[in-house]
């Protein structure tokens, strides 16, 4: 009986253990389940979010090569610009590309371009023309990076104010890609340095800048020279009829691409402006640098003389400027643009023009000391911060009616510029104490201070003072005397309702000061200078003394049906149309001539 009831309860327990595990292997799957549901779900998000952002570069039929040099610049999706122009060119059509700088438009012809190339053939196989010796050397320096891995490829600027000779040599070697300025590139041409019969593709970039430094003859004359089974590829932020124009002439079924200027603002760029009066505009610029603290920073005046003027000032002011524009010689921009890159210099002043072949990474903040004159300028200018994804901030400062250009650069960029007050000196002391207080902690961690702590113990005792009050002193040192508030300035339209409030208010004072019985009468008031009644003509000019007549547009008299005016010595005359008194009350007529004096009649 016991060894029958031990059996029972063994085969109890193993049908319990079975059960219990049969219900964790159930969880167990229903977890792997989940877990597979909430992956797929994961990567169709993934999917979903890549979709939008555009297309991937690994997606394209591009080179192994080219997308490991790629990959090995941080670039996985495609710009708007990209995503059609390279299926189109890998594919051998022309295209018309409408964008703005800093859109990726290099990368979008570059791709392309390298993977056309033959490397085994040491000829000219492609040229790519640009406005700016700048822009020549950034786009070649680019299209270098792309062709990292593609070996045999070599790229060449070609550009005036280099040493022309040096140019020659390194086209002897074996040049397949040239980019360079039309001047330079024509000059090379008539040397025969140049010699394009192998040449497979033809890129202008930054056309309508071209066409507008008068280069359209140049553009033309090589063009020509092209052979005629080749590829042609251009690029322009506007579509002038002298661009259609050439092509038409120069290129086969061309494919029009547009990225508009909703797809160029990025959201990455925080703008912002701010209301200024224009003698405090140095002020406040000043004010946002020490605020923001930008590693790396761009400021763009409208005018050669304000780069200088402003350069000139920062520097004295303990900032590391320099100007660009284009009165400078090759070798000072090449110096400028250096410093500016390797972090000597950590803010650059420049003009529209001469900031066009500017591409420098991680540009932190652009400031609009001067609003732009042209709205296309404003978009090439912030697309020089919040590249490749990182964020960026562009301030403007607006004076009087230039923010009337605010809204229109709003509306026809379909983007939003926030205003936003500046900084309290309060603000820039704390920020400046902060920048202090961390460059003390970094030297607290790195190096030994007991022998300065033992030093500035006995000054102290010797003294008389506290080691806090002489870190006070070096603090005020470091971060300077609080500066000055800054009034910005009223809205346009608030000004002038103060004005009319004003204005409004002073007439109606004389009006009531002067009315019969201290009433106004019927018109509102007396008489308003400039404006006319409601007939039109009449203005109410007939007064004598402190009195005013209100006329109607044919001369009358106006509401009430009588006047009443007082000569010199306060005496009364009464009438109705142009009827006066005596002295003993006796009405008299007279011919009323209009907008003269009774007293005169």
């Amino acid at each position: 009986m016991k060894r029958e009831i031990k059996t029972l309860k063994r085969k109890n327990a193993q049908a319990f253990y079975a059960e219990q595990e049969i219900k964790e292997m159930q969880k167990n799957k229903e977890v792997e389940m989940a877990q597979e549901k909430h992956t797929a779900q994961a990567e169709r998000e993934i999917q979903t979010e890549q979709e939008k952002q555009g297309m991937r570069y690994a997606d394209a039929d591009i080179h192994p090569n080219i997308l490991r040099a790629v990959a090995d610049m941080g670039f996985e999706i495609m710009s708007p610009i990209q995503e059609q122009a390279i299926p189109a060119l890998l594919t051998g059509r022309d295209i018309i590309g409408q964008a703005q700088t800093g859109t990726g438009k290099t990368a979008a012809f570059g791709i392309p371009m390298i993977q056309s190339v033959d490397a085994e053939l040491k000829k000219l196989q492609a040229i790519v023309l640009c406005p700016t010796r700048e822009l020549a050397i950034q786009a070649a320096e680019e299209i270098r990076k792309l062709a990292k891995y593609m070996h045999g490829v070599k790229v060449l600027p070609i550009y005036g104010g280099q040493d022309i000779s040096r140019q020659i040599r390194a086209l002897s070697q074996g040049v397949q890609i040239i980019v360079g300025t039309p001047g330079r590139v024509m000059d090379h041409m008539r040397r025969h340095t140049i010699k394009t019969a192998h040449v497979k593709m033809i890129v202008l970039d930054e056309a309508d800048e071209m066409l507008n430094m008068g280069f359209r003859e140049d553009i033309e004359t090589i063009l020509k020279d092209m052979p005629e089974e080749r590829q042609m590829a251009l690029f322009s932020a506007t579509m002038p009829k002298p661009i259609l124009d050439i092509t038409h002439t120069y290129q086969k079924d061309a494919q029009y691409i547009k990225v508009t200027p909703k797809e160029i603002t990025v959201d990455t760029i925080k703008q912002a402006y701010y209301r200024i009066n224009k003698k405090d505009k140095m002020a406040a610029l000043c004010r946002l640098i020490d605020y923001y603290q930008p590693v790396r920073s761009l400021i763009f005046c409208n005018t050669k003389k304000m780069v200088d003027e402003m350069a000139e000032i920062l520097k004295q002011r303990d900032y590391q400027a320099e100007g660009l524009h284009g009165d400078l010689s090759q070798h000072q921009r090449d110096m400028v643009m250096g410093a500016f890159r390797n972090g000597r210099c950590s803010i650059l002043i420049a003009t529209d023009v001469a900031a066009r072949g500017i591409d420098v990474s991680g540009v932190d903040a652009v400031f609009n000391y001067d609003v732009p004159e042209d709205i296309e300028y404003y978009v090439h200018r912030i697309g020089r911060t919040g590249r490749a994804g990182k964020a960026g901030r562009s301030f403007t400062l607006v004076s009087g009616r230039e923010i009337y250009k605010i809204r229109e650069i709003e509306c026809i960029c379909h983007t939003q510029i926030k205003e936003r007050k500046l900084p309290t000196p309060k603000d820039i002391m704390k920020v400046k104490a902060g920048v202090v207080f961390a460059e003390a902690m970094e030297v607290m961690d790195e190096k030994d201070l007991s022998a300065v702590k033992a030093s500035i113990e006995a000054m102290a005792q010797e003294h008389g003072f506290t080691p806090l009050d002489l870190a006070a002193a070096f603090m005020q040192m470091k971060i300077g005397d609080e500066p000055e508030e800054i009034k910005e300035e009223k809205p346009l339209f608030e000004r002038r309702n103060r004005d009319g409030r004003r204005e409004h208010d002073g007439n109606r004072g004389r009006s009531e000061a002067h009315g019969r019985g201290g009433q106004r009468s019927r018109g509102g008031r007396g008489e308003r200078r400039g404006e006319r009644n409601a007939g039109g003509r009449g203005e109410g000019r007939g007064r004598i003394g402190d009195r005013m007549e209100n006329r109607d547009g044919r001369g009358r008299i106006g509401a009430g049906g009588r006047a009443e005016n007082r000569d010199r010595r306060g005496r009364a005359s009464v009438g109705s149309r142009g009827e006066s008194r005596d002295k003993n009350g006796n009405g008299k007529k007279r011919a009323l001539r209009k907008n003269a004096p009774l007293g005169k009649m």
